[in-house]
């Protein structure tokens, strides 16, 4: 993800010249502390030197950002090889008395923070969003100390969690700015959320707040190629104003004033976190195909080539292992982990007789990723057959295994550690009250496809449909407003499932478990799942291991840090991660 991506890059710019009189009316030097760097208000300074030092004092990892230079090309001139204008468009919203009143958002609230427990969610969404996170206390300072900054939060009505989050700034407060503006910042949506219109909706309750203090505009500023939000803007009355942004040349714009190695952005959000991370550290990286998502990294004398998070040391043997789910669960069986019961199917009356026996199966083909093929919660003569066909289009050979009960959990396993937890959840929708399943659905995958870089979609398909069915819905039943329905049975991401990050909570005899399977396999990379009841206890059954998991799904874990760890050993070591010797007793 680059910084052109991050929605901090919210920005503003060239302030068009105040007269004279009004500009003596203002404070001077007005520098605002936002915890990911400062906003510089460029036309508080009269001194374009001073501006331009203000800017050269920016401290490592943050991110300062200039608005309204009352002539930005004095100051890029000042220091043209540290300074550069922001390559964003600014968009104003001028508030009127015509101004209707927004349609109160479905399924969440927006509301100001109530404890730093809030900004904590606040940084958590930020991190989702490959955002720069703030310090908490800066947060909280703001929120209670300063009138001229406001927080907002979308959370969730059912479980209170936050999903979305904007700041705003009254320049009118903050330095008596003549112009009587405000500015729109930070607006951030957890990817992984299922809520339809919480980044209008915040954008929305913002500008609320500054039209009922008389405030005259509100301005955000949006990378010029992020079509989706340019859209959302102007659909909300956002027009374009010509107002520009000074940043300085540092690590996390750099994408924004050089050109990345040659089709580096055509990587995949899998490839490309690996991709970021050697180059953060020096490691140089060649792009060999990008729709593979495989890459040359050299350093040292030392070059690998991956593909995503399959490198040339996972082993051909290896990945054939995990490759054939019915060797993968002999491995680990004879390893002493837990398995599903499970035969391979003969499409005969012995697999309706396994059925009967079990009472519920998933059918899954021996071969195969993504979720392809793959029918969970089969407990029927005629479902099982529908099964054992769908399977069979994807691999001749084909798994049946009992269906066991619990959530669906992945730890991603590199070099011996566990370094990830996460429970996947299946696709679902939460209704209107307006909408129909379909279009439910196909707003939900539209969303879930922006936020993984066309990875993952809801399929509508016959399995989708019936389990749609199942809950007693139709695709063209509009659901009441709040209802949540579960659109999927799997949990794969690809077909629009979502993540949730447990890595903290996670049984340590889980990871031990996860940890055994790896090197059963003989494997130094994978993702392996496993069913818990709780991902407190340490009761589990194992589903299957992929020799290529998805390290961009498990932000802000440092996958891809231990990736590179594990590719170019002594390079600087990965945050503590779960391993054999810290089990316990």
């Amino acid at each position: 993800m680059t910084a052109r991506d991050h929605p901090e890059a919210i920005t503003l710019g060239l302030h068009d010249s105040s007269p004279p009189h009004l500009v003596e009316q203002m404070a001077d030097d007005v520098v605002l502390e936002l915890g990911w760097g400062r906003l510089i208000f460029g036309q508080t300074f009269a001194d374009p030197e001073k501006l331009a030092g203000e800017l050269q004092r920016e401290e490592p990892g943050r991110r300062d950002i200039c608005i309204y230079a009352r002539e930005s090309h004095v100051l890029i001139a000042r220091s043209p090889a540290e300074l550069f204008i922001d390559p964003s468009h600014t968009y104003r919203l001028r508030f009127s008395d015509d101004d209707e009143p927004a349609p109160p958002p479905v399924g969440f609230t927006v509301r100001t923070l109530q404890d730093p427990d809030d900004a904590d969610a606040m940084n958590r969404v930020y991190v989702r969003c490959g955002m720069v996170p703030a310090p908490v206390d800066v947060i909280w300072d703001n929120h209670t100390n300063s009138d001229a900054v406001e927080y907002l939060v979308a959370v969730r009505d059912d479980d209170g969690t936050v999903v979305g989050t904007v700041t705003g700034v009254d320049h009118k407060r903050l330095f008596s700015d003549p112009e009587n503006g405000a500015s729109l910042w930070t607006l951030a949506v957890d990817p992984a959320a299922s809520l339809p219109g919480v980044g209008e909706a915040l954008t929305r309750a913002l500008a609320a707040i500054f039209r009922d203090r008389g405030r005259a505009y509100l301005d955000l500023s949006v990378a010029h190629d992020n079509t989706a939000a340019i859209a959302l803007y102007e659909k909300l009355g956002f027009q374009r104003v010509p107002v520009l942004a000074v940043k300085r040349k540092n690590a996390i714009n750099e994408p924004l004033f050089t050109h990345p190695p040659e089709t580096v952005d055509d990587l995949n959000p899998y490839a490309r976190i690996i991709a970021d991370e050697a180059m953060r550290r020096g490691i140089w990286v060649e792009v060999l195909d990008a729709g593979a998502g495989e890459m040359r990294l050299s350093h040292g004398g030392r070059t690998v080539i991956t593909r995503e998070s399959l490198s040339e040391f996972t082993s051909a043997v290896a990945m054939a292992r995990c490759d054939d789910k019915r060797q993968t669960r002999r491995i680990v069986s004879e390893a002493g982990i837990t398995v599903p019961k499970g035969r391979l199917a003969t499409f005969d009356a012995d697999d309706h007789a396994f059925l009967a026996d079990v009472g519920d199966v998933v059918v899954k083909p021996t071969r195969g990723e993504q979720g392809k093929g793959i029918t969970v919660g089969v407990d029927g003569p005629d479902e099982l057959d529908a099964a054992l066909a769908r399977a069979r289009e994807q691999h001749p050979e084909v798994l049946i295994e009992q269906r066991a009960s619990g959530d669906d959990l992945r730890l991603v396993v590199i070099d011996g550690k566990v370094v990830a937890a996460a429970i996947r959840k299946p696709a679902e929708v939460i209704g209107t009250g307006h909408h129909t399943v379909r279009d439910l659905i196909e707003a939900q995958s539209r969303r879930r496809a922006a936020a993984t870089g066309g990875e993952s979609r809801i399929p509508i398909d016959e399995v989708t449909e019936a389990t749609v069915k199942e809950a007693g819905w139709s695709f063209d039943d509009v659901l009441p407003e709040g209802e949540r329905l579960r659109v999927r049975r799997t949990a794969n991401l690809h077909q629009g499932g979502t993540i949730h990050d447990v890595t903290a909570e996670v049984n340590p005899e889980l990871c031990r478990v996860a940890v055994t399977a790896a090197e059963a396999i003989g494997i130094p990379v994978t993702g392996i799942d496993l069913l818990v009841p709780d991902i407190t206890g340490d009761e589990y059954v194992f589903i299957e291991a992929n020799e290529r998991p998805g390290l961009a799904n498990h932000e802000p874990q440092p996958t891809a840090a231990a990736f590179v760890d594990y590719l170019f050993p002594g390079q600087p070591g990965l945050p503590q991660a779960w391993m054999p010797s810290e089990a316990p007793d």
